[in-house]
């Protein structure tokens, strides 16, 4: 329960403040009588789906993706109209592009959705990191993510 709170809370203060970062987030969260960790408040916006987008004035804001859970449980691939632009790969590891801001909704929902080929991503603002299992070939890799390739 505490947790759901939290999240609906971190919902409404994104739609309702212009949030530039993640300790910003956590003070308002910490005012309005939440006790939690920068780590939790990291997962918390993962699970969101919460993404982070350019203003006009060139500075970067939370904002809800338009899979968020609350928003839309069941889409798996909401995000796949965003579109990767591009990817560069090494080894067991992939470069992804994506447009700016929305690298941390993406890698989301590749970790949400593709769980036998990715073992997992990180995400920065406009790339993504992704490791691929073992004895996954390139194709298999391009394969899966095709819905979400340009």
């Amino acid at each position: 329960m505490v947790k759901k709170n939290r999240q609906k809370a971190i919902m409404e203060i994104i739609q309702t403040h212009k949030i530039e970062c993640q300790e910003d987030l956590l003070v308002v969260l910490q005012k309005k009588g939440f006790d939690l960790t920068q780590a939790t408040l990291s997962r918390d916006l993962k699970e969101l789906r919460v993404v982070k987008v350019p203003t006009d004035l060139g500075h970067y804001i939370y904002q809800l993706s338009d899979t968020t859970p609350a928003n839309n449980q069941s889409d798996t691939r909401g995000l796949a109209t965003l579109k990767l632009l591009g990817i560069k790969f090494s080894g067991n590891l992939a470069v992804v592009k994506t447009p700016p801001g929305y690298a941390q909704g993406i890698a989301a929902e590749i970790d949400s959705s593709i769980k036998s080929e990715i073992i997992g991503t990180v995400a920065g603002d406009d790339t993504i990191l992704l490791v691929i299992r073992e004895g996954v070939a390139r194709e298999q890799v391009l394969k899966v993510l095709s819905g979400f390739m340009l």
